[in-house]
């Protein structure tokens, strides 16, 4: 008994407050909201360009444009003709249902090759009805400079189709867009080398001055020394050291993770009713009350006719309108100051209001100068 007494407590004690502190180190450190540079920003160069082109769908089953309300469509037909060998055609005489000139349009991906598949989607430019069914002609792809950088052609596929009759006709979807998988070939490449740059920079998707200077201190934590600098909100500059890999330079950069920071913000769309509060939304302390009136209206009309038997009576239609005016009891809650995400949602809860009335809530705390946040209506 006598060694039990004299074992030291303290030492168990130290055990268990350490043990009890690395808890807590790991559950602050999972609930960091932790994300990759490479998910909310990009690299300067590495993007995608649009392409665009004219061109023309053939083989539709009679749903094409009508070349009477749509010239340029028979002005290409007749162009076309001519390129591959029939001349001396009269557009006039041009009757076909069966062609439409469409738009298409292409994303060349960074880094692509002479030579790679692209998707593109076609859009009809004309009233036709449909696509289904239809192939498009070799169409040129341009960039914003006027360059050829791919080359479009194949059977289109349409997810929506239409169906008509003499006295009715059903529609789903939109026919009159569709989409060629690997319809397009790169033919010109974007010039643009890796191993040329001095640095790259790293523009964040949200402008922040806190979340710029977070990224700024990964990275030079990552490469133990100061390659990183903020240049404004948006942009990171990374100077690069070794020139003969840049690409898995990128790869480390890209990976490592950052906890971004973010405006205190509420979202509002009045059209559906949606509201979205950031979690740094703060209010200050306020008493709500929510209450109204609520008007029915109802129209019956009543039919007086004269006796079988009159001279001169007449049939009189007779207004009935009945009014009735209900009024809500308001109830008062009080938010305490500097409340947080939570309190907020609890305290409008309480007195039971719902989006459309969380939203006059939100607009008439704005004004009164308690709602320490952006509100943004879209």
């Amino acid at each position: 008994m006598e060694q039990y007494q004299k074992f030291p407590i303290r030492p168990l004690l130290w055990i268990a407050f350490t043990w009890v502190l690395a808890t807590a180190l790991l559950v602050a450190t999972a609930s960091r909201a932790d994300v990759r540079i490479k998910d909310i920003a990009s690299f300067e160069g590495v993007r995608e360009n649009h392409l665009i082109g004219y061109g023309l769908v053939v083989g539709l089953l009679g749903t094409g444009d009508q070349l009477t309300n749509s010239p340029f469509t028979r002005e290409s037909m007749r162009g076309m003709l001519e390129r591959l060998g029939v001349a001396n055609i009269d557009a006039d005489l041009l009757k076909t249902k069966n062609t439409a000139a469409v738009m298409v349009t292409a994303k060349l991906p960074p880094f692509a090759r002479r030579g790679a598949p692209i998707d593109v989607t076609v859009s009809s430019l004309g009233d036709a009805s449909s696509l289904r069914g239809g192939t498009l002609l070799v169409t040129p792809l341009s960039g914003a400079d006027g360059d050829v950088y791919a080359v479009a052609q194949g059977a289109v596929a349409v997810s929506g189709f239409r169906a008509e009759g003499n006295a009715a006709s059903i529609t789903e979807g939109v026919p009159t867009i569709a989409r060629i998988d690997n319809g397009a070939i790169v033919e010109r490449e974007v010039g643009f080398s890796l191993s040329e740059m001095t640095s790259i920079r790293v523009a964040l998707r949200t402008p922040d001055f806190t979340t710029a200077t977070r990224v700024r201190d990964v990275v030079n934590t990552e490469l133990s020394a100061s390659y990183a600098s903020v240049l404004d909100p948006g942009t990171v500059e990374i100077a690069i050291e070794n020139k003969s890999n840049v690409a898995e330079f990128v790869s480390v950069i890209e990976n490592l993770t950052v906890t971004p920071d973010s405006i205190a913000r509420v979202v509002v769309d009045e059209k559906s009713g949606t509201i979205v509060i950031g979690s740094n939304v703060r209010i200050g302390q306020v008493a709500i009350s929510q209450g109204g009136l609520t008007v029915k209206v109802r129209e019956r009309f009543n039919v007086s006719q004269p006796e079988q038997i009159s001279i001169g009576g007449t049939t009189v239609v007779i207004p009935d309108t009945e009014l009735d005016v209900d009024e809500v009891d308001s109830k008062f809650t009080i938010l305490e100051g500097d409340v947080s995400l939570q309190d907020l949602v609890d305290g409008l809860n309480a007195i039971g209001v719902g989006a459309r009335q969380t939203i006059s809530i939100l607009q008439a705390i704005k004004s009164s100068g308690a709602l320490h946040a952006d509100l943004e209506i879209i």
